[in-house]
């Protein structure tokens, strides 16, 4: 650790030999496990984790150096703690900027008094001239160098050679799984083959998004951190060489109005779309004083019956061509020569007119970067804000929730202007005004059937917030949604809770969508199916065009047609949204301590992380900041082996319960496999009459196979066959006849717990699936079954460990679904089964590391079925050991894969209403 801050710190000797001294001073005399340095690490990493105040770190700092022996070096107080922490840190800058964000007082504007832009002066207080007072500046931007810490990152072992992951490791299959694999990367490699070449050179993303420090909504106060032809010299610590360190940046990650300023896109009004541009297609609604983004069927294929459909849609055919992106060498063109003001100052006399302003508010600063123009995508579409938006559209239509609903009396005024749907119209009367139902119209006891539905899912622990407390039967409403809780409603959770009501039409076009967002969000794609994703998401809009209300298509709406798009040039979305770096901006939001000076707490903060980062690769013992728990690290633990989440009761089980636990470990069993094909072929020698009857032989086969291996391993270690493991040597035994049994158990990423376990607890661990080689039989008289894959979902009751004397051995027994008549597949592509009818009861174990888990939610159409659904599936084990992000998922394989047919009877007839419930009452609105 030293020799690699030597290089760093060169510039300050006094801190380097300081530094140096720490590192090797033991704590106090005599003590051979903590130095100075690695205690304060510790300590203050703890300091971090559990949110410690500055005071009560010093007391404890004060309170150890009195318990320690009194030669011990910790330091009294925090203070004293940072000097020595400080000098592993990096650097910032602080800059002062104009308030109207028109420039920064750096270069040749570094000793300006005032703005050359608008004016404003660079100082809070203006200096009086009798008065010497130290000039506070009105803004000020912390700026973190990045280069140095691009350079430090090479400097440890483990993090250089992951930062060539995907030149040297990456499966290159066709398929999508990395921003390698995409155009946009692909693109870099051919245009700069000298940048290409060099694997270690980065590609970066820059994320900007508000925070407000205070913790209170209501105030206006906001920071934003930022996370940005020649390179410099790098040393490699995992090659051991020097090289020239260039980097790129691919893209930006923003929400929607930090996309408009960053791109210099207008997000808002008639051309919000900024991949639209001016072809964006809007209207103004008069009543409910709102832009709605319509007209999808354009992106539809020329031969659609849709673009014939008048009276479905707006009335008229559609003609119209999908609009093209411009390309960055377009918007470049367009934009260099036209002058924009700069800052946020509004200017009334601009040198352009209006139509040239509409789209773009300025050319981004972002095309002085020299490869800027040459991108496929330079800003990317964040789709965690656009789930979220178009979550809440639908819940608050459907739910009717008071200023969410995108449907009301404007709306239906709306569509009496624009001659639309006259079914819908209101109708007045002298003191009240009647709204008759819509198709997507629910009605109370739909309503709470939904809802009941909801607040009655136990998912497995970690895969949400407790939907139980978001739903408000009261007022038939859901509260306080953030965006993961939108995130798997919108996945895997609303769909179910919608099987029982609204029309089939309309039930159907929500299920599109919410199949869409599940299968677009997968961590592997299949390239050759985007297309086909892409036709489908265009459908479903249309379909929404057809049954919702012009004002339900807001800017989020709309800009689910450009998600494959993106998709397709840059690669996965779990890489591209706000999801880690929302989280980031709640790890420096909880750094504040004085809210007066809540920049400065953030900045202090980080540097000591990041000294805490750096010696978490080079003292053993350190963990980085923010390393969770055992607890919450249970999704990395990608052994077979796990742990026991409760204590172990000693049981002594039936023995044909223990033999049948024994036989499955014997066939899942490596070493044994051998003597499985050795043992069928002496049944089929013994027995010539029953050699070609597969199913008798393994009914055989199961009921002699465990004492016919206990002696066969017997007779090879007697004469001394040195080929019989160890392992092998136990396992042939047999089992201790005590079990140890546990109520939960963690392995392979997952926490399990038995059925009894979960009566009073608010989520369900107890689901689970095995797929399987299975003798598959047409009847009973059967005599020649064939071997297949079959699917199996059952229930944990009980968890053993089984003694095997050097190991032992974790099983699951569990209840399970029959298969006949117990399981079947929907006309969605959802998989059902009743719960109440258990099967394969002679084969009622498998291996705990077997298990696939999964949770069952009633269906509300038929309480006797349980749909089932996945958790999303972390794919640790396989390829990404040294992924640790908490969002790097496959996909929810419980949600269908294909699409669910919209080409209903009535769906192409225009002349059979499919707009009004007639199951249904309307509002009546007083006047």
């Amino acid at each position: 650790m030293i020799e690699v801050a030597h290089e760093e710190y060169s510039k300050d000797p006094n801190g380097f030999e300081k530094l140096l001294i720490d590192a090797e001073k033991p704590l106090y005399e005599g003590c051979k496990k903590y130095t100075k340095l690695s205690t304060l690490v510790k300590l203050y990493n703890l300091k971090v984790r559990y949110g410690w105040s500055d005071i009560s770190f010093s007391e404890l700092l004060k309170t150890l150096k009195e318990i320690l022996p009194t030669t011990n070096e910790l330091p009294n107080s925090l203070y004293e703690a940072k000097k020595t922490l400080g000098a592993l840190g990096m650097e910032y800058e602080k800059i002062h900027a104009c308030p109207n964000n028109c420039c920064l007082y750096r270069k040749e504007f570094a000793n300006a008094t005032e703005c050359p832009e608008c004016g404003q002066s660079r100082w809070k207080n203006v200096k009086d001239r009798n008065e010497k007072r130290k000039q506070i500046p009105s803004k000020v931007i912390w700026y973190f160098p990045p280069i140095p810490r691009f350079k430090r990152l090479f400097r440890s072992i483990e993090c250089a050679e992951n930062l060539t992951w995907h030149a040297s490791e990456r499966i290159e299959d066709g398929k999508l799984r990395h921003p390698a694999d995409s155009p946009a990367w692909k693109l870099v490699d051919f245009k700069w083959p000298d940048f290409g070449s060099e694997p270690r050179n980065l590609r970066l993303a820059l994320s900007a998004d508000g925070v407000n420090p205070h913790g209170d909504m209501s105030s206006k106060y906001s920071c934003w951190p930022i996370v940005m032809e020649n390179g410099v010299e790098c040393y490699d610590a995992y090659r051991e060489e020097v090289f020239n360190l260039r980097s790129v940046l691919l893209w930006t990650i923003n929400d929607f109005p930090a996309y408009g300023n960053l791109s210099g896109c207008c997000v808002k009004g008639y051309k919000a779309c900024p991949i639209c541009g001016d072809n964006t297609n809007s209207i103004r609604l008069r009543h409910g004083k709102k832009i709605a983004y319509l007209g999808h069927r354009r992106f539809l294929a020329r031969d659609h019956p849709y673009r014939r459909q008048k009276k479905s849609f707006n009335g008229k055919k559609e003609l119209g061509t999908i609009p093209e992106p411009l390309s960055g060498e377009d918007v470049y063109l367009k934009l260099k020569d036209l002058e924009f003001p700069k800052g946020k100052k509004i200017h009334k006399n601009l040198s352009m007119n209006r139509s040239e302003k509409i789209c773009w508010n300025r050319l981004s600063s972002f095309f002085e970067l020299p490869y800027w123009k040459d991108l496929h995508v330079r800003h990317c579409l964040d789709v965690m804000h656009i789930e979220k938006n178009v979550c809440m559209n639908i819940l608050g239509t459907l739910l009717d929730i008071p200023g969410k609903s995108k449907d009301g009396l404007n709306a239906r005024r709306d569509l009496v202007d624009l001659k639309l749907r006259p079914e819908l119209a209101p109708i007045s009367s002298e003191k009240k005004i009647f709204i008759p139902p819509a198709c997507y119209t629910l009605t109370k006891e739909e309503k709470r059937c939904v809802l009941k539905t909801l607040s009655r899912i136990k998912v497995p622990e970690g895969y949400s917030s407790n939907i139980r407390n978001l739903v408000s039967m009261t007022d038939l409403k859901l509260n306080s949604l953030k965006s993961h809780d939108c995130h798997v409603l919108i996945q895997q959770l609303f769909p179910i809770a919608i099987r029982s009501v609204l029309p089939k039409h309309v039930r159907y076009a929500i299920t599109r969508l919410c199949i869409f967002f599940n299968s677009v969000c997968n961590k592997v794609l299949d390239a050759q199916q985007l297309d086909k994703l892409e036709e489908d998401i265009v459908v479903t809009l249309c379909l929404f065009e057809k049954y919702f209300p012009p004002s339900f298509f807001t800017i989020m709406i709309h800009l689910t047609v450009h998600i494959v798009r993106e998709v397709k040039l840059c690669g996965p979305i779990y890489l591209r949204w706000m999801y880690p770096f929302e989280r980031f901006m709640k790890v420096i939001k909880n750094s504040v301590r004085n809210r007066y000076r809540p920049e400065g707490c953030i900045a202090e903060s980080y540097l000591i992380e990041e000294a805490i980062e750096f010696c978490s690769d080079f003292l053993s013992g350190v963990d980085p900041v923010g390393l969770g728990t055992r607890k919450s690290q249970d999704h990395l633990d990608t052994s077979n082996i796990g742990r026991p989440l409760s204590m172990g009761v000693p049981f002594k089980p039936e023995q044909e319960l223990l033999r049948q636990a024994h036989r499955y470990v014997l066939e899942n069993t490596i070493d044994v496999q051998p003597y499985m094909e050795k043992h069928m072929k002496a049944l089929q020698l013994q027995y010539p009459n029953k050699s070609k009857n597969q199913k008798w032989l393994q009914e055989e086969h199961n009921r002699t196979f465990i004492h016919w291996l206990r002696e066969e391993v017997s007779t090879e270690l007697e004469v001394g066959n040195s080929g019989v493991s160890d392992n092998l040597r136990w396992i042939a035994h047999g089992p201790h006849p005590f079990v140890i049994t546990y109520s939960g158990y963690a392995i392979n990423g997952c926490r399990y717990h038995t059925k009894s376990s979960e009566k009073d607890r608010s989520v369900q661990n107890s689901g689970v699936s095995l797929v399987a080689k299975t003798m598959q039989v047409s009847s009973s008289k059967d005599k020649n079954p064939v071997i297949g894959d079959m699917s199996f979902y059952g229930v944990i009751q009980e968890i053993w460990e089984l003694n095997y004397n050097t190991f032992n051995v974790p099983v699951f027994k569990c209840d399970w679904v029959q298969n006949s008549g117990g399981v079947r597949i929907d006309e969605l592509g959802y998989t059902l089964v009743d719960l109440n009818r258990v099967g394969h009861k002679s084969d009622s174990f498998i291996l705990a590391s077997q298990a696939k888990q999964v949770f069952y939610v009633e269906d509300p159409s038929d309480v006797r079925w349980s749909v089932v659904l996945t958790p999303p599936q972390r794919d640790f084990e396989d390829r990404y050991n040294d992924d640790e992000l908490g969002d790097t998922i496959l996909r929810c394989e419980g949600i269908p894969n294909d699409m669910p047919d919209v080409y209903l009877n009535n769906d192409l007839d225009e002349n059979v209403s499919t707009y009004v419930r007639s199951d249904c009452e309307g509002t009546w609105i007083p006047t």
